[in-house]
C-alpha cells in the first residue's frame, strides 16, 4: 500500500493523464531519466529573474496576444504561492469603491519557483494567468483563448507539469 502511496504523491501533477503515461514518467523517474529528457528539449533556463524584467515581459506578451485587455496594475513573482496548492501563478480582480466610483484592478503573480525554468514555462503560466482577464473559469473558452496566444499551450503544460514532478522528485536541473 506504501509503494502505491508514494506512487500516486510523486505523480501528483499528472493525475489527470492516462495510466499509461503515468507509468511511462514512473519509469524515467526509476530510471533517472526525466531531468536528461527535459535538459535535452529545454537546455537553457531564462533570465527573467526579478519583478521589473517580470512586468516587461508580461506586458510584452500581452500587447501583443491580448491588446484589447484590461490593464494589469501589478506583476510580480510571488514567493508563496506554492506549488502544493495547485498554483503556479495567480491572477486577481480586486473591485475597490473611492469616493462615489469603483475602482478595479488585475493583479498577476508568478510563483517564485519559476525564476529557474526554461523561459516556455514560464510563458505558458504567463498565457494562462492573461487567460483570466478575459475568460474567469477554466472552462472551453478558456482553453481555447490560451491556444489562441500560445498554439503549443497543452503540450507546454504537460511537459511543464514533468518539470514539477522532476523538481520535486529528483531535484532541479538548472
Amino acid at each position: 500500500m506504501s509503494a502505491l502511496k508514494d506512487k500516486k504523491s510523486s505523480l501528483k501533477y499528472l493525475g489527470l493523464y492516462s495510466p499509461d503515461v503515468q507509468a511511462q514518467i514512473k519509469t524515467m523517474l526509476d530510471k533517472d531519466t526525466l531531468g536528461e529528457f527535459l535538459l535535452k528539449k529545454y537546455p537553457h533556463q531564462h533570465t527573467i529573474n526579478n519583478d521589473k524584467m517580470l512586468r516587461d515581459y508580461v506586458m510584452g506578451i500581452k500587447n501583443k496576444r491580448l491588446r484589447q485587455s484590461a490593464p494589469i496594475s501589478k506583476i510580480i513573482y510571488d514567493k508563496k504561492i506554492h506549488v502544493v496548492n495547485n498554483a503556479l501563478g495567480l491572477h486577481t480582480f480586486v473591485s475597490r469603491v473611492q469616493g462615489n466610483k469603483l475602482k478595479s484592478k488585475n493583479e498577476i503573480r508568478i510563483s517564485e519557483m519559476f525564476k529557474v525554468a526554461p523561459e516556455p514555462f514560464l510563458e505558458m503560466i504567463v498565457v494562462h494567468e492573461l487567460a483570466h482577464i478575459k475568460e474567469k473559469n477554466h472552462d472551453k473558452a478558456f482553453y481555447q483563448l490560451c491556444q489562441h496566444m500560445l498554439p503549443d499551450y497543452h503540450q507546454l503544460e504537460f511537459e511543464m507539469r514533468l518539470y514539477l514532478t522532476q523538481v520535486e522528485c529528483k531535484g532541479e536541473i538548472y
